[in-house]
């Protein structure tokens, strides 16, 4: 878009722009991606399909920015602690047992894996910036000692989502923070933590 053509567009901003994108939530909410289309999200804000159209380019664009403008972290939190900063990260605004994105997160199950633009802004714009956030919480507690040197952080760090996304998509359970607690303190904490070496009893029974 050229300056001429972008200064020519009205501009959808502050508290109008946000009643859009949570109109858009509450319409992506109920109907799912694939049957979401301008002219619904336009009804349920009360705008025409040539506002939205004016400053998003599809509804890819459009729901893309509605998820991002929903509250959550934007750095890796830094407690000191890796098994807190998991806790933290997992457990607070924006994280598995908050129930608002994680809804959100199932109405576009479907639309992932699709190959389209949506699946790939998705996977560039939201899925991207938190894969940072756990590498960064990761490669702290490396630095501190507190997790093996030679671990694989990009083969563990996503270990934790991909089983509480099993149990709340699959198993239908929802994912309280002590389910999540629970999955740090026995399954990752462990697959992290420094091996201690063998005693000479273990080796010559081995």
């Amino acid at each position: 878009m050229t300056p001429q053509e972008a200064a020519l567009r009205p501009r959808i901003e502050g508290d109008r722009e946000q009643e859009i994108l949570h109109a858009t939530l509450e319409v992506l909410a109920d109907v799912g991606y694939d049957r979401l289309t301008m002219d619904a999200v336009a009804a349920a804000a009360k705008a025409s399909k040539a506002t939205l159209y004016r400053r998003w380019s599809s509804k890819a664009a459009l729901v893309i920015d509605a998820i991002l403008a929903q509250k959550g972290p934007t750095i890796a939190p830094d407690t000191g602690s890796f098994r807190q900063d998991l806790v933290e990260m997992s457990c607070g605004i924006g994280g598995f047992s908050d129930r608002k994105p994680m809804n959100v997160l199932a109405s576009l199950i479907t639309a992932i894996n699709l190959g389209d633009e949506f699946a790939e802004r998705f996977r560039r714009d939201f899925i991207g910036p938190k894969v940072a956030i756990g590498r960064t919480v990761y490669e702290r507690a490396q630095a501190r000692g507190e997790i093996r040197p030679d671990l694989d952080i990009d083969l563990v760090a996503p270990a934790l989502a991909g089983m509480v996304l099993h149990r709340t998509f699959l198993l239908g359970e929802p994912a309280t923070p002590e389910t999540i607690t629970a999955l740090i303190d026995q399954i990752i904490i462990p697959a992290c933590t420094p091996r201690a070496p063998r005693s000479h009893e273990e080796t010559e029974t081995s």
